[in-house]
């Protein structure tokens, strides 16, 4: 133990130093969430400059932070720093779809660098999934460990994720069940890897920087190429359930087709609304989200439009489920579900409208993700930054000790 950290017999050092750690972790996680003038760190944090000051020469020193100088124009008296999070501290993002596997690398300031897709012809297994994503992972840390430092990877999984250790419980389109993914991609790797479910992840990235920014009670829908899953901000806090499998709207039925040898997905979200029939419809095979929102948006095939409209209907009966449970204050779309939504917004909204419960709807904002195509590897950045962002310098000299 460093002597200058020890607590005295009294414990007033040791109390010293969970204050000075817990004062690094909220401002860290203020520049992570946008760069700051000193004086609104100051001012937002309630410490006094001298304090401030110190904190953000301790981040740097670390190399969390740095500081520029602001923006004149903008300034009124003398100015004061900017203070950034430093974006040579990256994340790798992994997102496993049934066609490509994407992996990302996000700075510390919460900025997509570079994304990489690699097309598959069929679902990736977990042996397949760990041996391309460590090629990636390979090919890009020289790059990024020589400016920098990787603090670990995040993986975003269409799927059911124990929350407590990142097993991947049950994942139907990639036909992955019980597999220890963080544990295999670590041991491949090197570095430190969380696992969670895909859209969890999407909700708060959309939360902290996107259509959710300020809001706390939000539901994200995402619709990738493995289905329809959700993630759910209550009281500005995730709710994930007991293990961490909450938010499976994709399986919840929105057509009655009940008989007694139906099957579990038999009406549900995800096999009434699902982006294959669109590619279907519009001639495309795989293409990225991009591709098939310009697609949607220059149709002007008839069937197509038909098609949008029959896929909305459905949405809106989960979305009057949603809003009816849970009255949010946001639900943000994301995936192929933003597309369809763009496509005709007005019918979305009016047919959630008209089957809602009156009072549950008011003031309720239907609305496209912000974040777009970056969503996801953001999203999964976020489970490697929690820890450092929690205790910064313990995190940082544990990373150290570990290299």
């Amino acid at each position: 133990m460093n002597p200058s950290s020890a607590p005295s017999p009294n414990g007033t050092a040791g109390r010293g130093d969970r204050t000075r750690r817990h004062n690094l972790s909220r401002v860290l996680t203020l520049l992570h969430r946008g760069a700051q003038l000193r004086s609104q760190l100051t001012s937002q944090t309630g410490l006094n400059r001298s304090t401030i000051a110190a904190l953000v020469a301790e981040l740097t020193d670390l190399g969390l932070a740095y500081e520029s100088n602001p923006d004149p124009t903008r300034q009124v008296g003398r100015p004061s720093p900017m203070v950034n999070a430093d974006a040579r501290t990256v994340a790798i993002a992994i997102n496993p779809e049934v066609d490509a596997i994407t992996v990302g690398v996000v700075g510390l300031d919460g900025v997509l660098l570079k994304r990489v897709r690699y097309e598959t012809e069929s679902p990736p297994t977990v042996a397949e999934f760990v041996k391309i994503s460590s090629v990636i992972i390979e090919s890009l840390k020289g790059e990024y460990e020589t400016a920098g430092r990787v603090v670990g990877v995040g993986v975003a999984v269409p799927g059911l994720v124990r929350v407590e250790d990142g097993l991947v419980r049950w994942a139907p389109h990639l036909e992955w069940r019980d597999e220890p993914v963080s544990q295999l991609l670590a041991a491949a790797t090197g570095y430190p890897v969380w696992t969670a479910n895909d859209a969890s992840v999407g909700a708060f990235a959309e939360h902290i920087y996107g259509a959710g920014r300020g809001i706390s009670d939000l539901i994200y829908l995402n619709g990738g190429a493995s289905g329809i899953g959700g993630g759910i901000i209550s009281g500005g806090r995730p709710l994930v359930g007991r293990a961490g499998y909450a938010g499976e709207f994709g399986h919840v039925r929105v057509i009655d087709s009940a008989s007694e040898s139906g099957t579990r997905e038999e009406g549900s979200l995800e096999t009434e609304v699902n982006r294959a029939a669109l590619l279907q419809a519009l001639g495309l095979t795989n293409v990225d989200a991009e591709t098939l929102d310009t697609a949607l948006q220059n149709s002007t095939d008839p069937a197509v439009s038909a098609l949008v409209r029959r896929q909305l209907l459905s949405l809106s009966t989960s979305l009057r489920n949603a809003v009816n449970v849970l009255n949010p204050e946001v639900i943000v779309l994301g995936g192929f579900l933003s597309s369809i939504f763009s496509a005709d917004p007005d019918f979305l909204i009016e047919r959630v409208r008209a089957q809602s419960l009156e009072p549950s709807f008011e003031a309720v904002q239907i609305v496209p993700a912000q974040l777009g195509s970056d969503l996801l590897m953001i999203g999964a950045s976020e489970l490697v930054f929690a820890p450092l962002l929690d205790d910064p310098s313990a995190f940082s000299a544990e990373l150290a000790d570990s290299r």
